[in-house]
């Protein structure tokens, strides 16, 4: 099955976009974990239409039993990839989905642990993007930094360069799932905290709380979930501080690509956010009906 739309986030700019993708007949997806940041607000009082304030998470609920009630279909996971050939195939912790067009709308970018001199070398030996940097350490010694199944799934994508892989879960417990719990068995783990990165003008050690250390030739951060800035990185999309560039109609650089809300950086609301979503939801909605003419002619 190939889906029109697949939309990755359920917060307030995915939700917003299904409503236009569905009501233009679009058989549209939408795939995220009940984790936006907006189900934390306790109190929204600046969002036009309410008289009293609304907690966010009551507003998501609304939201999501509106789409439903329209037609739009959700799966509740995790977003692993996306690749892109003819059309876009996602790959979630549970299956793999394939769509025409796909929105990014998974809220802020990467969550960064708190480890001295990271920042120092990123660049230099730290990466958050396997596919884009992987092929600089052939046959070196690689360390992915994460708990979940992307730092599993990043692992997997080092292997076409190396064969030294170990995936570090900074003193956290791993939380690998069905397939990639198995694939994990793969690689070394390695579960104490991480105190710092070192070397001269490149990494060269990784050092643990314990007092005890590895040396290392790269590292790969994949901590905690993989956001929209990662997949726009893997997919080649223009970046900016850390945000997707978009065109004023939410488009990226990438035929059929979208994004709105947090992950475009900007002033960060809810009712920019739908806003965003909207007009993605419509775009992609022309994109598909443009493109169905051009093949017709």
């Amino acid at each position: 099955m190939i889906y029109d739309a697949i939309i990755i986030g359920k917060g307030p700019a995915g939700m917003s976009a299904s409503l236009y993708t569905v009501r233009a007949n679009l058989k549209t997806l939408l795939i995220g974990k009940s984790d936006s940041a907006l189900a934390k607000a306790g109190r929204i009082e600046n969002y036009f239409g309410f008289s009293e304030p609304i907690k966010g998470e009551t507003l998501l609920q609304e939201g999501e039993k509106q789409v439903l009630r329209l037609g739009v279909e959700i799966v509740e996971d995790e977003v692993i990839s996306i690749e892109k050939t003819d059309s876009f195939e996602v790959m979630t912790s549970k299956g793999r989905y394939e769509g025409k067009t796909v929105l990014l709308a998974t809220g802020l970018s990467r969550k960064k642990p708190s480890i001295m001199n990271l920042e120092n070398f990123e660049g230099k030996g730290v990466s958050y993007c396997s596919s884009c940097d992987g092929f600089f350490y052939n046959n070196m010694k690689v360390g992915v930094l994460g708990f979940k199944d992307y730092a599993v799934h990043e692992a997997l994508e080092l292997e076409t360069f190396t064969d030294k892989i170990t995936i570090y879960t900074n003193g956290m417990d791993p939380e690998f799932t069905g397939d990639f719990l198995e694939k994990s068995t793969r690689f070394d783990i390695n579960m104490k905290p991480v105190k710092k990165v070192d070397g001269a003008e490149f990494l060269q050690r990784i050092y643990f709380k314990d007092g005890s250390s590895e040396e290392i030739d790269g590292l790969f951060i994949a901590y905690d979930s993989a956001s929209s800035t990662d997949f726009a990185l893997k997919l080649g999309v223009l970046t900016e501080d850390n945000s997707i560039v978009v065109d004023k109609y939410q488009q990226t650089n990438l035929e059929g690509l979208f994004a709105a809300g947090d992950c475009t950086g900007g002033f960060r609301q809810v009712s920019t956010a739908v806003g965003q979503g909207a007009m993605a939801g419509r775009k992609m909605a022309e994109y598909l009906r443009n493109l169905r003419n051009k093949e017709r002619s």
